[in-house]
C-alpha cells in the first residue's frame, strides 16, 4: 500500500467518496481509495490517499501468476513416472530426516528405465509365444534369460511365472550304440 499526503483544501468531500478516475487519480494510474479517513482529513485541509500497487511496478515481483504456467517436474525432467508422488513417498516413507530435490527425479528416472527395460523384453517374450498380452510367465521368463535383471532379481519369486525351461543331461535318454558309432564315424570322416 502506498501511504501518501496530498493539500485538497479546495475540493469537497464528494470528490473523495466517489472518485472518477479521469479527474482524481494518482499519477501511476491507480485509483484513490475511498475509506471515511479521506473524509475526515479534508475537514483538517488535509488528505491521506492510500493507492494500492498492482504489483507491476518496479518493486515488484515480475511476472505474474496468470503469465506463468506450471510445468509438471516430470515433464521438465522429461519422464513419465511421477516425480512429486515418488517424493511423497521419500518424505512419507522416513528413508531419510531430508529429501534432496534431486532424488526423486533421480529415482523415478531409475524405476523408468527398469520398467521399460522389463517391459521391452517381456513384449518380446509375448511375441515369440505369438501372445499380445503380457503375461507373469513372460515377465518370468524375461527376467531369467537377462543376466543383469536376473542377478538384481535372483531372490524374487514372480507368482504364476513357472520356472525356467531346462532339462539335465542326466536324465535325458541314452542313445544306442548303434548310433553312437554312426555319429563318431561322421565325425572322423569330417575331420
Amino acid at each position: 500500500v502506498y501511504v501518501t499526503c496530498y493539500d485538497f483544501a479546495h475540493l469537497s468531500a464528494e470528490h473523495f467518496l466517489r472518485p472518477s478516475a479521469a479527474d482524481h487519480s494518482h499519477p501511476t494510474g491507480a485509483s484513490l481509495s475511498t475509506s471515511p479517513l479521506c473524509a475526515w482529513a479534508l475537514d483538517e485541509g488535509i488528505c491521506v490517499v492510500c493507492v494500492v500497487m498492482s504489483g507491476k511496478g518496479k518493486g515488484g515481483r515480475g511476472k505474474t501468476a496468470e503469465k506463468t504456467k506450471k510445468v509438471r517436474q516430470e515433464v521438465r525432467a522429461g519422464l513419465q513416472f511421477p516425480v512429486a508422488r515418488i517424493a511423497r513417498y521419500l518424505k512419507k516413507g522416513r528413508y531419510a530426516k531430508r529429501v534432496a530435490k534431486g532424488a526423486p527425479i533421480y529415482m523415478a528416472a531409475v524405476l523408468e528405465y527398469l520398467c521399460a527395460e522389463v517391459l521391452e523384453l517381456a513384449g518380446n517374450a509375448a511375441r515369440d509365444h505369438k501372445k499380445t498380452r503380457i503375461t507373469p510367465r513372460h515377465l518370468q521368463l524375461a527376467i531369467r534369460n537377462d543376466e543383469e535383471l536376473s542377478k538384481m532379481l535372483g531372490d524374487v519369486t514372480i507368482s504364476q511365472g513357472g520356472v525356467m525351461p531346462h532339462i539335465h543331461d542326466v536324465l535325458l535318454p541314452k542313445k544306442s550304440k548303434a548310433k553312437a558309432k554312426k555319429e563318431a564315424e561322421a565325425a572322423n570322416n569330417e575331420e
